[in-house]
């Protein structure tokens, strides 16, 4: 299998039909079908299972969408590098990013980076920070937004401000008797929903503060989280910057106080492996910024 039967299954496989996919490769219906079936057949398994109208992948289908993507990604990328190489100011940079942090951070950084360079495209990723550092080790992006901690041995840096936690929690079933803040140690007995990347820190935060917390739930998606939140089912530990990002007059964020707890979106890029330009470029506006 060569990089040309790659991008014939997956246009395939994105299009649903033999005759879409042809048209958008620029290839003969007949000549496309034959080439899938030679494909099947040095591979030993189905790929495709064909009805009248719409081709469904099997399950081999499904796992080969899965790794194609990913290798016509990294192949892509590779081009795109050779050919940004001197000057950088064409190709695209992968960047994963945790939603928060990135929904804050990206829109305007990414605005002064096109009009220095126009010619440079985007592609994000979202996840949490776990899915974020596998992306990155597997080299799918080359620049990652998450929140600390991480291992500064495996990955280089840039950190930003502290940002405030805050626990957001229903409206009417506010805890608490400040409106805007909340000390650490009134959230004894409280069910919460804590960060996955947090848990250890937080845990040790309330031991500090005589208790040991009741945590329902471990999850690092942040609107899941704020969702848990609004049903009830807990009050979750979020960033300062969730209350911008979603605003609900059913729900109340209440600034942890003492002690005061604290995050830092991070910018991490793995050690000993070389950025494109592009990105280079991309990492040293936001160390100007910084």
């Amino acid at each position: 299998m060569d990089i040309r039967d790659m991008r014939y299954f997956y246009s395939i496989a994105e299009e649903g039909n033999i005759s879409n996919a042809s048209k958008k490769l620029n290839i003969a219906q007949p000549a496309l079908s034959r080439q899938m079936k030679q494909l099947e057949e040095n591979l030993g398994v189905q790929l495709f299972e064909r009805g009248s109208r719409r081709i469904k992948l099997t399950e081999a289908g499904q796992l080969m969408r899965e790794r194609v993507e990913q290798i016509l990604e990294l192949v892509e990328g590779t081009m795109n590098e050779i050919t940004e190489l001197n000057s950088g100011a064409v190709g695209t940079i992968s960047i994963g990013t945790v939603t928060t942090s990135g929904a804050i951070l990206l829109p305007n950084l990414i605005n002064r980076f096109h009009d220095l360079y126009p010619n440079v495209t985007f592609q994000l990723w979202e996840g949490d920070g776990f899915r974020i550092l596998e992306l990155l080790d597997k080299g799918i992006i080359e620049v990652g937004i998450i929140r600390a901690p991480f291992d500064s041995d495996i990955y280089e840096s840039i950190m930003l401000p502290d940002e405030p936690l805050v626990i957001a929690m229903k409206q009417d079933g506010s805890c608490g008797e400040d409106p805007k803040n909340i000390r650490l140690n009134e959230l004894a007995n409280q069910p919460l929903i804590v960060p996955i990347r947090w848990k250890s820190m937080f845990i040790e935060w309330c031991a500090k503060s005589g208790f040991k917390p009741n945590i329902v739930c471990l999850c690092d998606g942040i609107i899941m989280n704020i969702l848990w939140a609004k049903m009830g089912i807990g009050m979750a530990l979020v960033p300062k910057s969730t209350e911008g990002l979603i605003a609900d007059s059913a729900l109340t964020y209440k600034t942890i106080v003492e002690p005061t707890l604290s995050t830092q979106t991070v910018i991490v890029w793995l050690r000993n492996r070389r950025v494109s330009a592009s990105s280079k470029h991309f990492l040293d506006l936001l160390k100007d910024l910084n």
